[in-house]
């Protein structure tokens, strides 16, 4: 009766059967070289995910996530009955933390993409009946190999890497088919909790999880003895690379075709009254290129206009990779050996280094305290209310700025001096500012 209330919606959520048919519907837009290679993506943070296919999974990848996670996987409809009649006793009855869990993949699923973050132990007890019905009800609507693919595409692995696509590049620069066996262990590692097991920082934890992944493996028949044991004395090798907008090749260009796709239908009042050339030029690209505002001309088939950052869009243009790495490496070679040294040469020994003669101190200081008040920390020193605190880091900032730019070693000497020096009365002001029963400075 209750787990018929929880499939007719009586009791707790259930998702309708369209969010069942689609439950995954934000992946990041690719932007796609001529000879195929991907330049860059564009995506919200939280959905910085790339789609890939089953078939372009390792299938040691695949292994070693039904070892691990579900191994009567193929067998079950959703619900394993003798792994949950265990968990029930090792962990609820003989409270062993290591009894093991009773979720199944697509139990883990279903928390995924429909469960909130559960405020205590007793919410959590009243979402897992739920998890077992919509988990149920995906058996349903997909086969095995749709559950692991959404599996992995919808976990998060940190460090902006949604989905096994983006771990992979992140944490060793692979695609998933090319996976090693002790890489994709360690990914799949990663799912019992990714900040515990995270392999940029704390790589020895880390290396025994995967080695637990590998055991498992072994144990269900995936792999001999002799091939765990030589993987499991591996070391763990991450070529890290985080996911940031302005990665890979090609940044400028990617920008000006974010900009041109996601344009808006050009209005009169969206413009000043000295930008009636801008308001032309627009309109006519509007009537006339295709892919100005090609997001919002064109709409999917729910009848909403296409989103860049969810609706997971590949963009193939007509840039060559190699021609614009070789393009970006040469402008980067003539800007570090020829133009970097003829500025440093044109301004030294001049005291308004490194601006113009013609902008005074005035503005200089100007510029610099904007900048500063753009930044991350003044905004949270301000929220924190020690706005003080962080305008009398505007010296320090000036000092910094021309300490890197225009100072040698030798020279800069008596300036860092004073940047210690202010730092260390910036730190006293806030700790007598944060002291107990102490008022704020205003």
């Amino acid at each position: 009766m209750v787990f018929m209330a929880i499939a007719n919606g009586s009791i707790g959520y259930m998702p309708p059967v369209e969010q069942l048919e689609n439950p995954i519907d934000k992946y990041a837009s690719q932007v796609i070289s001529s000879d195929g290679k991907a330049l860059g993506a564009y995506a919200h943070s939280k959905d910085n995910r790339i789609y890939v296919n089953y078939e372009d999974l390792s299938p040691d990848l695949v292994k070693a996530l039904i070892a691990t996670e579900d191994i009567r996987f193929a067998e079950h409809s959703g619900i394993d009955a003798q792994g949950l009649f265990r968990a029930i006793v090792k962990r609820g009855i003989l409270m062993q933390k290591s009894g093991g869990g009773g979720s199944t993949i697509t139990q883990q699923l279903a928390k995924q993409l429909f469960s909130p973050s559960a405020d205590n132990m007793m919410e959590r007890l009243f979402q897992k009946p739920i998890e077992w019905v919509i988990a149920v009800q995906l058996e349903r609507y997909y086969t095995k190999e749709e559950i692991i693919n959404m599996y992995l595409n919808k976990f998060d692995f940190l460090y902006n890497a949604v989905g096994i696509q983006s771990a992979s590049r992140v944490y060793f620069g692979k695609t998933p088919k090319t996976l090693k066996i002790e890489e994709a262990a360690t990914l799949v590692g990663m799912c019992k909790n990714p900040s515990y097991f995270n392999p940029v920082r704390h790589n020895k934890r880390t290396i025994g999880r995967r080695n637990t992944v590998l055991e498992q493996m072994e144990k269900a028949g995936y792999i001999t003895k002799a091939e765990c044991d030589s993987l499991k004395a591996l070391p763990l090798v991450v070529h890290f690379t985080r996911m940031d907008h302005k990665d890979g090749l090609a940044p400028y260009f990617r920008e000006y075709l974010r900009l041109t796709m996601t344009a808006k239908k050009p209005e009169r009042k969206d413009y000043a009254s000295w930008q009636s050339q801008k308001f032309s030029e627009d309109s006519l690209s509007w009537a006339t290129n295709p892919l100005y505002g090609w997001c919002n001309k064109n709409k999917k088939a729910d009848g909403e206009y296409y989103n860049l950052y969810t609706d997971g869009l590949k963009i193939y243009t007509s840039i060559d990779s190699r021609m614009q790495k070789y393009a970006e490496d040469a402008v980067r070679e003539h800007m570090s050996k020829d133009l970097q040294p003829a500025f440093f040469r044109e301004k030294k020994g001049r005291s308004y280094a490194p601006f113009s003669r013609d902008v005074s101190v005035g503005q200089v200081d100007t510029m610099l305290m904007r900048a500063m008040h753009q930044t991350d920390r003044y905004r949270a020193m301000k929220k924190s209310g020690m706005a003080e605190a962080a305008r009398s880091l505007r010296s320090l900032s000036i000092c910094v700025c021309l300490v890197g730019m225009v100072r040698s070693i030798r020279s800069c000497l008596p300036w860092i001096r004073f940047v210690i020096i202010r730092v260390s009365c910036v730190r006293r002001l806030c700790r007598w500012t944060l002291a107990p029963g102490r008022s704020r400075l205003m």
